[in-house]
């Protein structure tokens, strides 16, 4: 028998953009999350269409959340910005949206992408973070404190299915945020996810580590407490996904086999929704690479769906989660969910 198949949604920002008329800049420290003050409703429309596929799994917008950035933000309401005590309010209504936008039977699960997300222009593509940030101890300091903002949602435990870790590039902050999520005691009980980016050609994360090395962060449980309750790869070219799992495949077996591991995981899979493109950080567009040509692999729900029937076919990996990121639409993930599940 293969692996369960539970359909995640796309990518938020990004369809608030193209269906949407939403426009992120540095006056939206927040990006995607700024929604959540500006306009919630737009936020739930766009969120809803990924329900109605209807996804299994729908993930809050709150990838890009940081006190930084609700200080940032400011409009009428807020002129001077928002301060630490107004952020719950916009945090519970993450939650509150996403419960909203899916059917009974979904699950929740609370975005927390990494320090790179907050920061302006992002750095998650490349790991390149600023002195003050520049350290594991710096990185997990940072994120317990965050953590902790999302602990204090009300009933967190029960309306959040998930903690979502996402976009890591630095093998320092794949351990910062699982001891950051252990230090946390609202959510260390929740089964959470660590889902590493691979943008470049070479099968690296942007920081130069090994995907053994990765994977190894993300399991150990000597590294921290709270071991993942599934691994896996997001906002990354599906062409590089069989080859980047072939690794996951073995260093995970090797884990087993040498008792680091005491079972094989959940695998996280949402790639990037692109043709070839790739996010300009100074102009805040995704782009072709000067020379490039858009890639011609097929409809992308086709590509994807070859990939997850051939992992699912290797017979490791107990439940496959699957979506899209960047690009992703709603229509991508309801033709995905057709493709795989018929």
């Amino acid at each position: 028998m293969g692996a369960q198949i539970l359909i995640l949604d796309g990518g938020l920002g990004t369809s608030l953009e193209a269906k949407y008329g939403v426009t992120f800049s540095r006056a939206t420290p927040l990006w995607s999350s700024d929604l959540l003050v500006s306009s919630p409703a737009t936020l739930l429309a766009c969120q809803k269409d990924f329900g109605d596929v209807p996804v299994d799994v729908l993930l809050t917008a709150t990838y890009q959340v940081s006190l930084d950035g609700f200080a940032g933000t400011r409009n009428e309401a807020f002129p001077d910005g928002i301060g630490a005590s107004a952020v719950p309010q916009f945090l519970d209504a993450a939650v509150a949206i996403a419960q909203e936008a899916t059917h009974a039977d979904a699950s929740v699960a609370l975005s927390c992408g990494p320090y790179g997300a907050c920061m302006i222009p992002g750095q998650e593509y490349s790991g390149k973070y600023d002195a003050a940030h520049d350290s594991a101890a710096a990185l997990e300091e940072w994120h317990r404190h965050r953590m902790q903002l999302f602990g204090a949602i009300a009933d967190v435990g029960s309306r959040v299915g998930y903690v979502a870790l996402e976009t890591i590039p630095r093998l320092d902050e794949i351990i910062a945020m699982r001891k950051a999520v252990a230090s946390t005691p609202a959510l260390a009980h929740l089964p959470f996810w660590t889902a590493l980016l691979s943008p470049g050609d070479a099968m690296t994360l942007p920081d130069g580590s090994s995907i053994e090395a990765a994977v190894e962060a993300m399991l150990d449980p000597k590294l921290s407490a709270s071991v993942p309750w599934g691994i896996g790869i997001n906002c990354t070219k599906v062409h590089k996904l069989d080859a980047l799992l072939r690794i996951f495949e073995s260093t995970v077996a090797k884990m087993v086999d040498d008792g680091r591991a005491s079972s094989w995981p959940a695998l996280i899979l949402y790639p990037d929704g692109t043709n070839g493109e790739v996010y300009n950080t100074t102009t805040q567009k995704w782009e072709l690479p000067a020379g490039a040509k858009a890639h011609d692999r097929g409809p992308w729900e086709v590509q994807v769906t070859e990939v997850v029937k051939a992992t699912q076919d290797r017979g490791k990996w107990p439940t496959i989660v699957v979506g899209g990121c960047c690009r992703a639409t709603s229509d991508d993930i309801s033709h995905l969910k057709g493709h795989l599940l018929g």
